[in-house]
């Protein structure tokens, strides 16, 4: 079967620095887009700092602060266009510019993630799929072909992906990693529970999912041993 893959229109990714932000302060952009998204829809076009801690439960100095990292200064008594800041974030977190990204792993994780339509509006386009399994390869899902992970690299360096996902069992992972690399991929988003050895430069965020669930094991084990004992002393 001959799988043809658009190579017409590369992505470009710049090579500016990202301007410097707290990782909290990163973590709550997000959050402010979700909630101006929501403004938006209701028909309203202003807010200010002020408003935005009060629905959130943040200080509005913490918001101002924050949403001074996308540059966008609010105006006196008006406070800030919900359209305009909408855009600052989007901006500044890169979701109007779409990353194009390879995901090797065509599992349970993977084949989920790959009809996840939402990542579109955050800025991910998953272009193709990867994997080791004969019986997968050729196949399509949600649309995207799956192809062999030898073709990683060649593929990656032609259509200048810099994006890689990785939803593979662990010991597959380095491997993998290690073919992203010499692909030009410059960002890994790690799903696999172990710990990547990568070059200096390249970027990983790993998304640890038993850690999660073993805090939230955690939490709720203690939750009824509390109340276990509250009843014990009734």
């Amino acid at each position: 079967m001959v799988i043809d893959i658009n190579l017409s229109t590369p992505l470009r990714v710049g090579r500016q620095e990202a301007p410097s932000i707290p990782q909290p302060s990163l973590a709550r952009l997000p959050q402010y887009h979700h909630y101006l998204v929501d403004l938006a829809a209701k028909g309203i076009t202003q807010t200010t700092c002020s408003v935005i801690g009060r629905d959130l439960g943040l200080i509005p100095v913490q918001v101002r602060k924050d949403l001074q990292h996308t540059g966008i200064i609010g105006r006196p008594k008006t406070g800030y266009s919900v359209a305009e800041l909408i855009q600052a974030i989007e901006t500044f977190l890169g979701w109007n510019n779409i990353n194009e990204a390879f995901l090797v792993g065509a599992g349970n994780l993977g084949t989920a993630l790959l009809g996840h339509e939402r990542f579109s509006k955050f800025g991910l386009r998953i272009v193709a799929a990867f994997d080791r399994d004969p019986a997968k390869e050729g196949q399509w899902i949600h649309e995207k072909a799956v192809l062999p992970l030898e073709e990683l690299a060649d593929l990656a360096q032609r259509m200048s992906i810099h994006l890689g996902i990785i939803t593979t069992p662990p010991e597959a992972a380095q491997a993998v990693a290690d073919e992203m690399v010499k692909g030009g991929i410059q960002a890994i988003w790690n799903f696999a529970p172990v710990k990547l050895k990568v070059p200096e430069h390249i970027i990983v965020h790993n998304e640890d999912l038993y850690s999660t669930l073993a805090t939230l094991s955690w939490k709720l084990a203690r939750r009824f041993r509390v109340s276990l004992k509250e009843k014990e002393a009734v």
